[in-house]
């Protein structure tokens, strides 16, 4: 069975990833402190993926005032949904707007387009 989580939280976490490499990427650059081209290089490529996660973190922002907000039938917490079918963003229940979906294996394809046609 594949590890499913929320949406929400999966964008969440590739825009701290960001943060973390842009991070590292600075302190490989602290290596070439003899080549101060290459040091800029690094300290302005670790910063363009830290303001990479800005934009992403702002955008997962935006995204979830626009989710559906719902109560999650186990835990009873409110949870946002992005799609026909999502995570419990604190217990990871399946979740579906979709009674046609209702039953069934949780799939992230049916959130898909071309699931839909």
């Amino acid at each position: 069975m594949a590890k499913y989580s929320s949406k929400i939280n999966k964008i969440r976490t590739f825009a701290l990833s960001l943060i973390f490499i842009g991070f590292i990427v600075m302190y490989v650059g602290i290596f070439f402190r003899t080549s101060p081209i290459i040091m800029t290089i690094f300290m302005i490529l670790g910063l363009l993926f830290i303001i990479a996660s800005t934009v992403v973190y702002f955008w997962i922002g935006m995204l979830s005032t626009k989710t559906i907000q719902v109560i999650c039938p186990n835990c009873g917490k409110t949870t946002k949904m992005l799609g026909k079918v999502d995570m419990c963003m604190y217990c990871r229940e399946p979740l579906t707007l979709d009674p046609k979906l209702e039953g069934k294996e949780f799939d992230e394809k049916y959130n898909k387009r071309s699931y839909n046609k």
